[in-house]
């Protein structure tokens, strides 16, 4: 009984241990089966999570690939557009030339012909000749026989008198004939320098216009004309004597007037004018300063005009001296007529009628752009503007046919090459065009010119300007040179002298102004 209770002891805890064992044997059997499950679905999770990063960047990338290809349609199609405009362009400029082309050929044909019919004219008439030679060789025989039958006179003397009265005959009918032959030559020179002179015309047309002699300011308020005129007047002195004009201020609102006949001296006032309103700073110091800085950028405004002018044209280039006096251009006229633009406007006219002459177009153009560059210096440079324009471009390196034809295209001197000629008559077209010039503006410009320049020949004179339509000359002395009793003989010398010397209507008053300024400087 003892020994069975002692295995029964034994096998107990030998059995707890077994279940025991077992128990754990099923856990982790039971745990290693939940962990690979759990491995799984993770697995699962990754794969959905890649699937769908690799769907997102699938459809980036497809987004990408659309919009290069967007971009690339768009660079393709610019450069298409780019293409045809180019070569619409060329195709326009083709055209062009093909119709300059065709109208050289008619003009060509035009003088085959003509020469074709001069040729069979001249061929007519010298057969004409010819049978009337065998004609009056005919009748001299049939006279030479029967004044050796019925007459007295010796054959030789009878051969003298026949032969006498034939070529006083035959003399007869060949003036006629080159009396026709010229006049025809003539009627077709004219015919054909109307139809040169009308094509040019037709295939230049530019505008005309006259500049006035007054421009307008406008101002931001009525109080800005206090301003100007300044304490007791003291800046609208400074900027009529400094710039050479007349302020003119009425009861036009918000608007100040500038008067002169010298467009420059208008040009200077009126933009000295608008960057003193504009900076609000109106005073005489600041007047003369921004008066200089005006007056050097109009030096420049003036120069790019002539390289302008220069470029347009074609032309080869010119130098700097040629090119400073052609710009001094834009600002001179003539009847009227704005010089620069009357020389471009010849230059082109001769440039489409130079080929058509058999001359350089290129040559003509020069001409034409050069052939009023004395008035420039006519008023520095006694005598005519053709000659002194030709003397400076003769200075300055241009082609002897150049200065040459601009010195001969008024005639005063005689002309050696046809450029002179075509220079005479692209100018001529040019003035004749309606509206063109102003003869009685011009004559009125250059009497107020006269009138400064008597002003400035008086000695001690500094500045010399005319307002008012030539009604009024204004004198500026130097102080130190006049006094007051020597300002007053000098009026008084200067209206007998224009008394004498001008011609004008009404009457000229006469202003001496004796003025003298200490200034100095606080630090």
């Amino acid at each position: 009984m003892q020994n069975l209770v002692v295995d029964v002891i034994w096998w107990v805890p030998a059995g707890i241990a077994f279940v025991g064992i077992l128990f754990g044997v099923l856990l982790h059997m039971i745990y290693d089966r939940a962990r690979g499950s759990a491995a799984v679905h993770q697995a699962k999770v990754i794969q959905e999570q890649a699937q769908r990063d690799a769907g997102n960047v699938a459809r980036e990338a497809e987004i990408l690939a659309r919009n290069e290809i967007m971009k690339a349609r768009e660079v393709f199609e610019h450069e298409m557009q780019t293409r045809r405009k180019e070569i619409a362009v060329t195709e326009e400029r083709l055209m062009q030339r093909e119709i300059n082309l065709d109208r050289r050929v008619g003009v060509v044909d035009r003088k085959e012909q003509t020469l074709d019919e001069k040729m069979d004219n001249v061929e007519q008439q010298q057969s004409a000749l010819k049978n009337a030679e065998v004609e009056a060789q005919k009748l001299n025989a049939a006279l030479q026989t029967r004044l050796e039958e019925r007459a007295t006179l010796p054959r030789e003397e009878a051969r003298r008198l026949l032969l006498q009265q034939m070529e006083e005959e035959l003399r007869g009918e060949t003036n006629q004939i080159i009396r026709r032959s010229q006049q025809e030559a003539h009627a077709t020179a004219v015919a054909e320098a109307r139809t040169i002179i009308l094509q040019a015309i037709e295939r230049y047309a530019a505008p005309v216009v006259n500049e006035a002699a007054v421009c307008s300011v406008t101002l931001p308020g009525e109080e800005m004309k206090g301003r100007i005129i300044g304490r007791e007047g003291r800046n609208i002195r400074t900027i009529e004597q400094v710039c050479g004009v007349q302020i003119i201020i009425d009861d036009t609102p918000g608007v100040v007037q500038v008067s002169s006949f010298d467009p420059i001296r208008r040009e200077v006032a009126r933009q000295t004018l608008e960057q003193l309103v504009a900076d609000g700073r109106i005073q005489p110091a600041r007047i003369e300063e921004i008066s200089t800085k005006v007056r050097t950028e109009l030096d420049d405004i003036m120069l790019k005009a002539a390289e302008q002018a220069v470029t347009e044209l074609g032309l080869q280039p010119v130098v700097p001296e040629i090119t400073r006096l052609l710009g001094r251009l834009k600002f001179r006229q003539s009847y009227a007529q704005n010089v620069l633009a009357h020389s471009v406007e010849t230059a082109r006219l001769m440039g489409l009628m130079a080929p058509d002459l058999g001359l350089d177009p290129a040559l003509a153009k020069r001409v034409g752009l050069f052939h009023d560059i004395g008035k420039a210096l006519d008023h520095e440079v006694e005598g005519n503007h053709a000659v002194i324009g030709a003397d400076f471009l003769k200075r300055h390196g241009e082609a002897a046919v150049v200065y040459s034809a601009v010195a001969a295209h008024h005639h005063e001197t005689e002309g050696d090459n046809l450029y002179s000629a075509l220079a005479s008559a692209a100018d001529a077209i040019t003035a004749a065009r309606p509206g063109a010039r102003a003869e009685n503006t011009e004559l009125f410009i250059q009497r107020l010119a006269e009138l400064e320049a008597l002003a400035m020949r008086q000695p001690g004179v500094e500045k010399a300007f005319a307002f008012q339509a030539g009604r009024e000359i204004r004198v500026f002395v130097e102080p130190r040179m006049v006094d007051d009793a020597a300002a007053l003989k000098l009026a008084r010398e200067l209206t007998r002298q224009i008394e004498y010397e001008l011609k004008y209507p009404g009457q000229i008053r006469v202003v001496v102004v004796r003025e003298t300024r200490f200034v100095e400087y606080a630090h």
